[in-house]
């Protein structure tokens, strides 16, 4: 069977994935949104779950997932500059564009740094992962491995400098860089994939008995950050308008993000059809949970970014469908 897919035509029409196969895919993301919704609207889980969740997350979960990636990435395996520059500039730009505009609206550096990860922060490990392997088949592994390291660790990790800049009342530069420079070899989100990429740079081999560990914590992140949102969102507040930033950041995330990247990829860079391919499906991705957990952990208001997750993953059913629909 894998023979098979190795072989086949990477868009062939039986493979090709419709609305119902990309909402088999997603289905799960809304169903573990709607437990945590159903359990605090029920008051199984009591008002400070949703802080207590994103702790576990924050300090255990995500960093063991971070390290494992990054203590088991190559540089052979990394080594595809055009994809890194299609994909990366595509998270870049509109990372930084967002930021401008927050920024030139009077926001705050942490928020608008949130809001900026929320536009540019495609859900490759949950969403890409299973979606590339129905399209392209093992082909999508490295790419999707890529745009993952890129997305979590990098990206993550300038979005978290930013915010801790951003919480800074120092006005002195140095003292501001001290103190950042603290805080960041204290953050577990910066130092797992730090020492991660150490132990892959010391060829170390990572024991059997660890690596279980890695995998049991790191698989229970995406889960518990997923119940966690639906945790915030079944809060009970008062009725108001939906954010007009999170529709925004939505669109941004569904049409500009992707057709940057396109143009980069195709363009710019002259990929092969099938990697053009691959490369604009991951930069398509609704937002994953990473801005959410960035605005829990800092305090900040989560609202515009837990509406920019739900709203962009309910719209991928359609914009994703249409862009396999294209491609095919």
């Amino acid at each position: 069977m894998l023979r098979d897919c190795l072989v086949a035509s990477p868009l062939d029409d039986a493979r090709l994935p419709t609305m119902f196969s990309t909402l088999e895919i997603l289905l799960p993301i809304f169903a573990l949104i709607l437990a945590g919704f159903i359990c605090r609207r029920r008051a199984i889980f009591g008002p400070a779950a949703a802080t207590e969740l994103n702790r576990l997350v924050v300090w255990l979960a995500l960093p063991a997932l971070l390290f494992d990636i990054m203590a088991h990435a190559s540089w052979q395996q990394l080594d595809q500059p055009d994809f890194v520059a299609a994909f990366g500039l595509g998270c870049a730009v509109i990372f930084v564009g967002v930021l401008a505009v927050a920024m030139v609206r009077g926001r705050h550096l942490a928020d608008a740094s949130i809001e900026a990860i929320a536009a540019s922060y495609p859900n490759t490990a949950y969403i890409g992962f299973p979606l590339c392997m129905v399209l392209f088949g093992a082909a999508s592994l490295t790419p999707a491995t890529i745009a993952t390291i890129i997305i979590v660790c990098v990206l993550f990790a300038i979005a978290i400098v930013l915010i801790e800049v951003g919480l800074e009342s120092e006005r002195r530069p140095h003292i501001i860089a001290m103190k950042v420079g603290a805080k960041l070899l204290r953050n577990p989100l910066i130092v797992a994939p730090l020492a991660g990429v150490l132990v892959a740079a010391a060829h170390v081999p990572v024991p059997a008995s660890v690596e279980s560990f890695l995998k049991l914590v790191g698989t229970a992140a995406s889960p518990c950050a997923l119940i966690c949102l639906g945790v915030f969102l079944g809060e009970k507040r008062a009725v108001g308008p939906v954010p007009s930033g999170a529709l925004a950041l939505t669109l941004v995330k569904l049409f500009v993000q992707p057709a940057l990247t396109w143009w980069l990829a195709a363009h710019v860079f002259g990929m092969p059809r099938q990697m053009v391919h691959m490369t604009v499906l991951l930069a398509a991705l609704p937002t994953g949970t990473g801005p959410f957990m960035l605005a829990e952990f800092y305090k900040r208001e989560p609202v515009v970014a837990s509406r920019t997750i739900l709203f962009s993953t309910i719209g991928s059913l359609v914009t994703l469908s249409v862009l396999l629909a294209y491609m095919g």
